[in-house]
């Protein structure tokens, strides 16, 4: 289990923060954590040179207790369990820089992605639904929703083919914005670019695109019922 794995020291700066954090907490009982940190940072900026190297000494001998622990640590393990701590290793940090991402979008505001026909009925009418738990909701709509003929479903594609628009829109702006901040590493390419499309293409886009948004709510509730 990665939970035996021995756990890298902490930093100087980190347990300067840990050892003093009730200290700082109890001098300003009214600033919020944000702030209780930013003060905490302040008073490391300004300890003396004397003072930090007392926490980089405990830090030094930490990290050679830290490689002595981790080397008996993978002398035990098989070959096997080695690939398997390796693989949990690189998914938890391909979550992590996911979670980044996503994070980061968030703040530079990038547009939410458009809705797909069967999302904008869902929220529609998920509150008034019936069910006794969100899943049961979900199917129960999931079937209203195939049951409904094409002129019943002509509002939420509508609704769907506008809300593309509107993402493309608030995309062409907030890609200019990026240019101007110099991050044109998160401007898509072109083959990621709404391209124009004839009616009947279009027409074949949207009921493929319903079908996939159904295959996906399918899965989604054969799992949850599993």
């Amino acid at each position: 289990s990665s939970a035996e794995r021995p756990k890298r020291p902490m930093t100087a700066y980190f347990r300067f923060l840990t050892e003093n954090r009730d200290v700082f907490r109890q001098k300003n009982p009214e600033i919020n954590n944000v702030e209780l940190i930013k003060k905490i940072a302040g008073a490391w900026k300004e300890l003396p040179a004397s003072q930090k190297q007392f926490y980089e000494e405990a830090r030094k001998t930490d990290w050679q207790r830290y490689k002595e622990q981790l080397a008996l640590y993978k002398a035990q393990l098989t070959p096997a369990q080695a690939a398997a701590l390796k693989e949990e290793r690189r998914k938890r940090l391909a979550r992590r820089r996911s979670l980044r991402v996503k994070k980061e979008l968030t703040v530079l505001g990038k547009p939410k992605r458009p809705r797909s026909s069967f999302n904008i009925f869902l929220s529609e009418h998920f509150q008034e639904s019936e069910g006794i738990s969100p899943v049961a909701k979900l199917k129960k709509l999931h079937d209203a929703w195939q049951k409904l003929s094409t002129s019943q479903k002509q509002p939420y594609l509508q609704l769907a083919e506008d809300d593309k628009v509107r993402y493309e829109n608030e995309m062409k702006s907030w890609e200019a914005k990026m240019v101007e901040l110099g991050r044109e590493d998160l401007i898509r390419s072109s083959r990621q670019r709404q391209k124009p499309k004839t009616t009947e293409s279009g027409k074949k886009a949207k009921t493929a695109k319903a079908s996939s948004q159904e295959k996906k709510t399918k899965l989604k509730l054969k799992k949850s019922e599993e």
